[in-house]
């Protein structure tokens, strides 16, 4: 025990004087001094004989010795035993000069090698050792085989190939090498992560091994090698991790929006280091991409640090995460980030049972309860990052449960369900972040919610309160649309629909109106036309219920009706107003619109919009709120129906040859004479695309919207017809001829442009 406490002396006099500047030094020292207090208490415990002086030089004379094998294998047996193992190292080294098996010695010198070094610098020094011996081709095969052995029993398959490999080219008679290195690697190729590539003679065991010794050699992961030097794709890289592990591959995609309330409280050296970053939080827990979701240590960290058990994991090529990572970190807005949402998995996980349970929990809910305010903070960034358009808050004493809706792409998709339990408290938070009255539930009520969180963009919210049966309220958010307007040319007109349109645009004076159901875009496709027509020396004035849209050099009026500040009370302020262009938000009475065509006779460009299904229809409709018809077919320049549909996701839309029976019903609902102009001919080699389903679109297989058009122009025959109130019937005959296409009829060609599927067409257009 004595020698073992002298040995710890040295040791922490040699710590004290290592400089900082040598942080392997200090810690190598630094292990050398834990394994010799460990030694120390163990031999406490165990009441171990202490070594006494005489031992002491009988060992350190052994080392100024070259000694007999047996003294040498004693004394390293010694030294390694007190931990002292660079010395027991020296003294296994001496048998590299002796005739003593290698087999004997690699695995002795190893066990030693591997306490203090990593596996490139043991093999560094074995092979130090050997050099004085000037080893033949044979004897440097065996050596490299027997590091290869000892690399493979620590799980360093990697490296244990490359040694084989390596043998292998020295002795390549040798039947053991051969064997062990075939058998390594059919075990590396099958079930493996490559599984897939092999068996698929994507890649090959020889491609795959030469990828292995690249990515060893530029630091680089293996599947980065296969996708740079051997042009394998991305995509069957990733379906090979996915089947692998089982679960989704995900690529880098800079459009992933920053999860700033996730990686607020992270550090990127600290990703970059272990490999993993998280990617998105929603209903199911959060997103994280990892190099390895089998890696245990890494998957129990990510939970605790993301305060939730809800994980998804999905897999990636580590430059992929890398990028990921510094992409987030260089964007981060410096300002530390609230965390907004403290508990992730807060959303209840609920069996729905009787009422009278959820009855008892909801006298301990109200809308000051953090639980209700985090839940709808959630909601409304979760919409806001979905791109939803409306929120829909719906109890029901049917299900006993209140459902959250959201509309994305035009179309209704559940996000989420809680207990009705929470339904008046989840109201009244809304209502009280509205403005509304908290008290009252029996009427509707219109407020604005303007919301603001660190992690997104402050964004404005439309609210709509209505009662319902049961006692309830429901309640519909319209999140407003951002500042700014879309270009006149992102609108999805056609050639022809875009070059009128552009023409009645640059007329001094006129009626333009924009028409169709809610929803449909008509104020986004206004203020693109205003937009285009938006310069320095041109006066607008705007009336809007509300004001979604904003852009510079535009006036805007929001309509007040519970003050009396309606459409046409706005249009008469208007008109002592100095307007060159006026935009009316909707002709909803005889009043408002007789005003807007007095307006556009008067020397003024009007726009407004009406809820109208088709550009003829418009004429008549407003024929029957008794304008005049000399008038009207005076200001008239023009009227554009319009509808959205959703656009097929890029992604992962299917294509398909369209069969000769498919082909004469999308003739058929065209117009056989008015499809010959398309010049589309049936082929069997004609292809359409249909929805496929990924995680860039959820699994819907659209992404996005994009209008469909009927542009009717006032042309001198229309205007005639207008004059003699002719019927929308004549109207659309008329305007055919002028070179018109239906809302459908557009459809269908931008279906056969692959920008969306026959059904989406139908599901807006009636025939």
């Amino acid at each position: 025990m004595g020698f073992l406490k002298e040995a710890l002396d040295i040791y922490q006099e040699i710590l004290s004087g290592i400089s900082e500047s040598d942080p392997s030094g200090m810690e190598i020292i630094k292990e050398k001094i834990h394994l010799l207090k460990k030694e120390i208490e163990d031999r406490k415990k165990s009441h171990a004989h202490e070594i006494s002086s005489g031992d002491l030089s009988i060992i350190r004379k052994s080392l100024t010795t070259q000694g007999s094998i047996p003294e040498i294998l004693d004394s390293a047996s010694a030294l390694k035993e007190l931990g002292l193992i660079e010395e027991a190292i020296a003294e296994y080294g001496k048998l590299f000069h002796l005739d003593y098996p290698l087999e004997k010695i690699i695995p002795e010198i190893g066990k030693c090698l591997f306490k203090i070094y990593s596996p490139f610098e043991v093999i560094e020094h074995i092979e130090g050792f050997t050099h004085e011996r000037n080893p033949s081709d044979g004897e440097r095969a065996k050596i490299k085989f027997m590091l290869g052995l000892e690399m493979e029993k620590r799980d360093n398959k990697d490296l244990a190939l490359e040694l084989y490999r390596s043998a292998e080219k020295m002795d390549p008679e040798n039947v053991k090498i051969r064997d062990k290195l075939s058998s390594l690697m059919a075990g590396l190729v099958s079930g493996s992560r490559y599984d897939y590539l092999i068996n698929n003679k994507i890649v090959t065991a020889d491609q795959l091994q030469k990828a292995l010794t690249i990515s060893k050699k530029m630091k680089r992961s293996v599947e980065f090698v296969l996708i740079d030097h051997f042009k394998l794709s991305k995509e069957e890289v990733g379906k090979s991790l996915s089947l692998f592990y089982g679960c989704p591959f995900k690529g880098f995609d800079p459009e992933v929006r920053i999860p700033v309330e996730l990686i607020s409280k992270l550090k990127k050296s600290f990703l970059l280091h272990d490999q993993w970053v998280p990617l998105s939080w929603g209903k199911n827990g959060v997103q994280i991409l990892l190099d390895d979701p089998r890696d245990l240590r890494k998957t129990d960290q990510i939970s605790g640090l993301m305060k939730t058990k809800k994980i998804r994991i999905s897999v990636g090529i580590k430059e992929d995460i890398e990028q990921f990572i510094t992409h987030f970190f260089d964007t981060k807005p410096e300002e530390p980030v609230e965390d907004m949402i403290e508990e992730l998995d807060m959303i209840p996980d609920v069996s729905f049972e009787e009422e009278e349970e959820l009855e008892v929990e909801q006298e301990e809910l109200d809308e000051s309860s953090g639980k209700v305010a985090k839940l709808i903070d959630q909601v409304f960034v979760s919409a806001y990052r979905k791109n939803a358009s409306d929120i829909h808050v719906e109890p029901s004493p049917i299900s006993k449960r209140t459902d959250f809706r959201f509309r994305m792409d035009g179309v209704c998709q559940e996000y989420l369900q809680v207990p009705n339990s929470m339904a008046r408290a989840i109201l009244s938070r809304i209502k009280i972040m509205a403005g509304l009255d908290i008290a009252e539930r029996r009427l509707p009520q219109d407020g604005k919610i303007k919301f603001k969180c660190k992690g997104v963009p402050p964004f404005e919210l439309r609210v709509a309160t209505l009662p319902t049966t049961g006692g309830y309220e429901d309640a519909v958010l319209r999140i407003l649309a951002k500042a700014g307007a879309m270009k006149l040319e992102e609108m999805g007109l056609n050639e022809r629909n875009l070059g009128i349109m552009k023409k009645i645009l640059a007329q001094p004076y006129g009626l333009i109106l924009v028409v169709g159901p809610t929803g449909s875009g008509k104020t986004t496709t206004l203020h693109a036309a205003l937009g285009y027509i938006n310069k320095p020396g041109i006066k607008i004035w705007t009336a809007e219920d509300p004001v979604e849209i904003t852009q510079p050099g535009l006036r805007q009026v929001e309509v007040r009706p519970r003050i009396g500040l309606n459409f046409a009370r706005i249009m008469r302020a208007f008109l002592r107003a100095d307007p060159d262009v006026i935009m009316i938000g909707e002709m909803r009475d005889q009043e408002t619109a007789s005003i807007g065509v007095e307006a556009s006779l008067t020397g003024h460009l009007v726009f407004s919009t009406l809820h109208t299904n088709s550009a003829p229809e418009t004429v008549t409709r407003l024929l029957d709120m008794e304008l005049n018809p000399l008038n009207f077919s005076d200001a008239f320049l023009g009227v554009l129906a319009q509808r959205l549909t959703r656009r097929l996701c890029k992604n992962c839309r299917k294509e398909y040859h369209v069969s000769t029976e498919e082909f004469e019903e999308i003739v058929a609902e065209y117009g056989k004479e008015q499809f010959e102009a398309t010049k589309i001919e049936f082929t069997p080699e004609l292809t359409l695309y249909r929805p496929g389903g990924c995680e860039v679109c959820s699994g819907t297989g659209y992404k996005g919207r994009m209008g469909i058009h009927e542009l009717m122009e006032g042309t001198p025959p229309i205007k005639r017809m207008i004059k003699k109130q002719a019927s929308s019937e004549d109207l659309l005959a008329q305007a055919a001829k002028d070179g018109m296409t239906t809302l459908k009829q557009d459809g269908i060609q931008k279906v056969f442009q692959g920008l969306t599927d026959i059904n989406e067409v139908r599901r807006v257009c009636i025939d």
